[in-house]
């Protein structure tokens, strides 16, 4: 009677068919705790064709069955009010706890039920019980017609309602899913049946994730798998999804790349771009960067990034195009290095002729290319030279110097703010294309990392009050140097505000306790949770943050070389 009720990816529909009806569905996701540590149950699916779930792993469950409404009679310890709360349901709830409870029966034999004086059911009479699971799953055998005839009652009080997830639009099938999180009853083992189930396994979720790509699991068993591992005990995770007030709905979002088709959920890199780019979730988007492949973010807005994916680049660096308009010009934001390949991208993804060429800040994976872009289009180069030389395109003068406050005409009418942003770099500027609600923040803001602050060119105190002004302008969109287009710029820049502050107090501490201290001694204690590779480059913020500390009278540096904290150091020489 199960019909898998999991997110897939799907070819991509030769037509744009009528979007089918949401089925509703429940699962259950089990555990058990062993010596070794905290297991769940993984059921592989039989090998079916045309069915999304063949051969890969998944919680047990299925679609709820209209005879699943007669189990509320079989139920103690919730009612249907209770369950339809909980769930955010004006009624109905408990057929979901009826239907995670059936499905799992009949696929693997465990049921969830006490007997009418509220022991656990015999082996004797759960025996006879599982006779029945190939009529219960065929639909000649009702769950309530079940417990009525051998005097058991269902137990839905020890499922824990832990996630909801709805299929992607453009799927053939859709379910409104809804999962559960419960222990294994004490004394049950389970038998597959053979039917939808091919095999059982106990992982423990960090071995499911590892070896995710064989067992194909599927984005929600994906998530809720890693939600478990960070839990640690299946105590924790049972205590944790009890104590949930409120369970949002998880509706991934349909986008294509190197795995094909796939849903991609809100917490992944590319989900707020996919928002904007696929309102009508088409699933015409991409969940990847790819260089010299031009993306249209909205009406007169593209992005081409280049070739120069690292560590510090993350993808690559984005070069933007902003125009249009009666003349068809258009305007380049970063340009990018200097890559003829790159700026050959740009030229072929322009609509129309480039008359203006923006530079954020002059380190060398930004503006060198607006040389070669200028030679080859005659376009007008806006920025501000380098105030330092290290690490620096000192070659980059523009043609026109800007400063905080200045508005540029663009070749299609609109206006382009700059917005001076110091602290990574000293000549640092945003751009705000306010007709947009768009900032393109070059490195001001990145997305995934935060960026280094590099001392003497960058400053902490500088950047924390530039972040400040830049979350003040309140744009709806931020579109930054590396990475997707982000959405709530004034959460995202909270966030980076709170992760440096939390840094600097880690910074005091580490002062506090290994101090006096070489920048080379405080970098793996402050940086503990970085891997070493990154120590190097992490080195250069802890610099900023000293210096922040020292402009603050927390810190100060001695003669030789070595940081303690002001008003502990002393005290300890006393």
């Amino acid at each position: 009677m199960s019909d898998r009720p999991e997110a897939s990816p799907a070819p991509a529909p030769t037509h744009a068919p009528d979007r089918p009806s949401l089925r509703m569905a429940a699962s259950l996701v089990v555990l058990r705790e062993r010596a070794s540590g905290m297991e769940v149950l993984l059921l592989r699916r039989a090998v079916r064709a045309n069915d999304f779930s063949s051969d890969a792993y998944v919680f047990p469950g299925g679609v709820v069955d209209a005879t699943d409404r007669l189990g509320h009679a079989a139920c103690h310890g919730i009612d249907d009010a209770t369950a339809s709360q909980r769930l955010r349901l004006p009624e109905g709830g408990l057929d979901y706890y009826v239907a995670a409870i059936r499905e799992c029966f009949e696929e693997t034999s465990v049921l969830f039920a006490d007997d009418v004086i509220g022991t656990p059911v015999d082996e004797r009479r759960l025996g006879a019980m599982r006779a029945q699971r190939e009529a219960l799953h065929d639909g000649k055998l009702d769950i309530a017609s079940l417990c009525q005839s051998f005097g058991v009652r269902l137990t839905p009080q020890r499922l824990h309602y832990l996630s909801h997830w709805v299929t992607p639009q453009a799927l053939p099938k859709r379910f409104d899913t809804r999962f559960f999180l419960a222990m294994l009853p004490e004394g049950q083992q389970v038998e597959v049946d053979r039917i939808e189930t091919a095999a059982h396994r106990w992982m423990r979720p960090q071995y499911a994730l590892t070896h995710a790509d064989q067992l194909r699991l599927l984005p929600p068993t994906r998530k809720l798998l890693q939600w478990l591992e960070s839990m640690g005990t299946a105590k924790q995770a049972i205590a944790t999804a009890a104590a949930q007030r409120e369970v949002p709905r998880i509706q991934p979002r349909l986008a294509h790349g190197k795995r094909g088709r796939w849903p991609i959920t809100p917490d992944e890199p590319a989900w707020a771009e996919l928002t904007l780019i696929d309102p009508q979730e088409a699933g015409t988007g991409s969940y990847e960067i790819v260089p010299g492949c031009a993306v249209t973010l909205m009406p007169g807005v593209l992005r081409v990034a280049a070739p120069n994916p690292g560590m510090m680049t993350g993808p690559g660096t984005n070069t933007y195009l902003v125009g249009g308009g009666p003349d068809n010009a258009w305007a380049v934001i970063d340009p990018g290095p200097d890559d003829a390949a790159h700026i050959d991208a740009i030229l072929r993804a322009s609509p129309g002729l480039i008359r203006q060429i923006f530079v954020t800040h002059t380190h060398r994976d930004h503006s060198p290319g607006a040389r070669l872009l200028k030679a080859k289009t005659g376009a007008t180069t806006y920025g501000m030279r380098a105030r330092h030389d290290e690490g620096q395109d000192t070659a980059f003068v523009p043609d026109v110097a800007l400063s905080d406050g200045d508005v540029v005409t663009l070749p299609d009418a609109r206006v382009l703010r700059p917005i001076h942003t110091p602290g990574h770099a000293a000549n640092h500027l945003c751009y705000a294309l306010d007709d947009a609600g768009l900032v393109f923040t070059g490195d001001h803001v990145m997305q995934g990392s935060t960026v280094v602050i590099n001392p003497p060119d960058g400053h902490m105190a500088t950047y924390l009050a530039s972040l400040e002004k830049l979350s003040a302008l309140a744009p709806r969109w931020l579109a930054p140097g590396h990475g997707f287009v982000m959405d709530h710029p004034a959460q995202r820049i909270a966030r980076l505000i709170a992760h440096r502050l939390a840094r600097e107090a880690s910074t005091l501490a580490a002062l506090e306790k290994v101090g006096p201290a070489s920048l080379e001694t405080l970098t793996p204690v402050v940086y503990a949770d970085v891997p070493a590779a990154h120590h190097g480059v992490a080195q250069r913020s802890l610099r900023a943050h000293l210096e922040k500390l020292a402009e603050d009278g927390r810190a100060a540096r001695s003669e030789d070389g070595l940081w303690h904290r002001i008003g502990t150091h002393e005290e300890g020489r006393r």
